[in-house]
């Protein structure tokens, strides 16, 4: 049974709670993202085309957040308006699960009990290996297994056990880092690899600024920067003014409306193309 965000989950966070942020993104793509969340964090490339991120965890040490929460929330706020997914690890002393974030879609999640019972639905396994683009027959018979029952399997080992599965999509996590060990174990090892990257609230300019790069980057960022947002900007003037001043001259407001709607809209996206540019 997955967790809706907002709504109360019943964990008890405590120094046996931890987590894990996996992204299907080299660490230069996923650091701009991160740092927008305002949580320090370390980020290390998890193989070729992955990477993870280790939080210090303050939410659930100090505010008492349940973990699985806090996790959703974050993966949730780095998936939107970026081109990659986002599948967060968290684990408890009462569950472990997984939440798999991607674009504006819904959170997809699953969870086990300690002992490793699984309490979550079928088909969220189907739609994250749908979303991360996992093998349908192989990769999926592996995670359908997750979801059996089996006496000989506890909470870690069905998330080791779904590691497995994703180290064929790529997935390799630095030594070390593994789900289930302190959070200070766990970030002694990321902080030893070479390129880890602290990451901290940079204050306001720099974040909005981090923010275009993570916008830019993804599927928008052609019509927000660049030769097609120039010549989506020009062809907006260009259709704007004769349309606001043959509104005028017809007193029709809503036509003039338009007219002047198109002539700001060029006139921004050309304005933010220089801009950035200069930057």
């Amino acid at each position: 049974m997955s967790t809706t965000p907002g709504e109360p989950s019943g964990r008890t966070p405590g120094t046996t709670a931890g987590a894990l942020l996996l992204c299907r993104a080299r660490p230069e793509s996923v650091g701009s993202a991160a740092h927008l969340l305002r949580e320090r964090m370390l980020l290390t490339a998890a193989g070729a085309e992955w990477s993870v991120l280790v939080p210090e965890g303050r939410p659930w040490l100090d505010e008492a957040e349940p973990v699985d929460r806090v996790l959703t929330g974050w993966a949730t706020a780095l998936a939107v308006g970026a081109p990659w997914p986002v599948l967060a690890l968290w684990w408890d002393g009462d569950h472990s699960g997984c939440t798999l974030a991607s674009g504006f879609r819904r959170t997809v999640g699953y969870e086990w009990l300690a002992n490793g019972t699984p309490v979550g639905e079928d088909e969220a396994m189907r739609t994250l290996a749908a979303r991360l683009g996992l093998d349908p027959v192989l990769d999926m018979q592996s995670l359908e297994q997750l979801t059996e029952p089996d006496a000989t399997a506890d909470a870690r080992t069905r998330l080791l056990g779904l590691l497995a599965v994703l180290t064929r999509a790529g997935l390799a996590l630095p030594p070390g880092i593994v789900p289930g060990e302190p959070i200070g174990k766990l970030r002694e090892a990321a902080r030893v690899q070479p390129g880890a990257e602290q990451i901290e609230w940079p204050g306001w300019r720099a974040a909005v600024g981090a923010e275009l790069d993570v916008v830019e980057g993804g599927s928008l960022g052609p019509w927000l920067r660049g030769p097609k947002a120039r010549a989506l900007a020009v062809a907006q003037l260009a259709a704007g003014l004769p349309l606001a001043v043959w509104g005028a001259r017809r007193g029709s407001g809503g036509w003039t409306a338009t007219g002047a709607l198109l002539v700001i809209h060029g006139a921004l996206g050309l304005a933010y193309d220089r801009l950035r540019t200069v930057d």
